[in-house]
């Protein structure tokens, strides 16, 4: 629209009429401005379109239009003292991210940690949001521990009585409640390497000392956690025995029972992810660890964030013993309760017969999505080893020893596409560069691009 337009010309006039008017002060009706600027109605109502978006003027339904408040200008501050005050080491977000960050229009992301938007697009979350909102007194205080309804439904799912389960908005939030509830600062928490970043996010900024406890395809081995809890007498583990992430491996069956039996002897609390529980690639996921647990050593999270949609933060911890009741006594204080819209919300989409037919749909998407990275991995870059992922969102792979991450992750991004380095998911530990490479953000037609642009970027390096 070029500056003699009649509408940059009729709002010109509107605001010279209005100069002086202190704020509050009413305008003349649009038919009084059609009359007095002899421009139709329509070119009034435009410039006064123009004028409500700068905040020159309010419009107030049925009442009239009003020269708006001036508004407030914001304040310099000298922060500069607050480098004194706080102290040197911050919070560390390291590998979360990548895990959120979907690249630039030109980069192909393999390295976010959630499904595409079109496998959660059969869920119908909107109009169960706007069922949830309508409901009668659904903006009250929810119960404390969460919805009666949903702590059922998870408790099933789970394999708990509903009393053992308490709502969170997410895993994030679930993990930060149990780590800070159970671990004091300064001491240390142990966990199943490679592991989530996130997960150790949060031990680091509660003041917890991260100990690696490595795995193999068969998850942790229990002989070297029987090693670190001699070593360090920690009284908590973090693990996540079915489809963990960064590699997508389950826990060897014979190992649950050795876990379990190393936790009673040592009073270990373990903490199990149970994440990717609806992210099975066909087979049935094995049952959550805590089912075999007959003493109260497990504490299982889960959540409906990744099987469902990154907006829809919703999901439980399941602990039995007292030690349930100081989980919920932090939860409350950390935010007293999950909003009631959103638990409604998810009681409705979990509840109808869409939500199993979603999970067969997105888990048969997944099978299709890891085949075909598989197979474009084993056929274009054979130098780098890898064991295939049973479920989840990525798998993990390993580079030639004479690369760095780094570099590689570097190269990676100059070719167009977006991978995770390895250090991230690791707890500082020696061993080999890997990446993650996640295949549930593209689809199957954009996987062969994305790993032949991962070659140049291996090849560019390797010279």
């Amino acid at each position: 629209m070029s500056n003699d337009s009649s509408v940059e010309r009729v709002t010109r006039q509107i605001v010279a009429g209005a100069a002086g008017a202190p704020p509050g002060a009413k305008l003349p009706s649009t038919r009084e401005l059609v009359r007095r600027l002899g421009v139709s109605a329509t070119t009034v109502q435009l410039a006064l379109t123009v004028l409500s978006a700068d905040g020159t003027i309010t419009t107030r339904p049925g009442a009239g239009t009003y020269v708006a408040a001036v508004p407030v200008e914001p304040v310099d501050a000298d922060t500069s003292w607050q480098d004194v005050t706080l102290r040197a080491d911050q919070v560390d977000t390291t590998g979360l991210d990548d895990a959120l960050r979907a690249g630039g229009t030109e980069i192909l992301p393999m390295a976010v940690g959630y499904p595409d938007a079109a496998l959660g697009g059969d869920l119908r979350l909107s109009p169960a949001l706007a069922r949830a909102a309508r409901r009668p007194g659904v903006w009250d205080p929810p119960p404390p521990l969460g919805l009666p309804e949903l702590r059922s439904w998870f408790a099933q799912q789970i394999g708990v009585g509903n009393d053992d389960v308490i709502v969170t908005p997410g895993t994030q939030s679930a993990l930060s409640t149990i780590f800070r509830a159970l671990v004091p600062a300064g001491e240390p928490i142990l966990f199943a390497t490679p592991t989530y970043p996130g997960a150790l996010a949060i031990a680091r900024s509660a003041g917890l000392i991260p100990v690696p406890v490595p795995g193999d395809d068969g998850g942790i081995r229990p002989e070297l956690l029987e090693r670190a809890l001699e070593r360090t007498r920690s009284r908590l583990l973090y693990l996540q025995p079915t489809f963990a992430n960064p590699d997508g491996s389950v826990l060897q069956t014979s190992r649950r029972s050795e876990i379990l039996e190393i936790a009673q002897r040592h009073g270990l609390f373990v903490v199990e992810d149970d994440w990717a529980r609806w992210l099975g690639h066909g087979d049935p996921a094995p049952a959550p660890l805590i089912r075999d647990d007959q003493h109260g050593h497990v504490i299982t999270v889960c959540s409906l964030t990744k099987a469902g949609a990154p907006g829809l933060r919703i999901g439980a911890i399941a602990a039995r013993g007292p030690v349930a009741g100081r989980l919920a006594a932090q939860r409350m204080v950390d935010d007293f309760f999950v909003t009631g819209p959103l638990q409604h919300a998810a009681v409705d989409v979990v509840s109808a017969p869409a939500w199993s037919q979603h999970v067969r749909r997105t888990g048969v998407a997944l099978r299709a999505r890891s085949n075909v990275m598989v197979g474009e991995l084993r056929r274009m870059l054979p130098a780098c080893t890898f064991t295939p992922p049973q479920g989840g969102l990525s798998l993990w792979l390993a580079l030639p020893s004479t690369l760095t991450e780094q570099d590689v992750v570097r190269s990676a991004h100059d070719h167009g596409v977006a991978v995770a380095p390895g250090r991230h998911y690791s707890v500082g530990e020696r061993r080999a560069p890997h990446l993650r490479l996640s295949f549930a953000n593209l689809a199957p037609d954009l996987i062969p691009p994305a790993v032949s642009r991962l070659r140049s970027a291996v090849e560019a390096v390797s010279d």
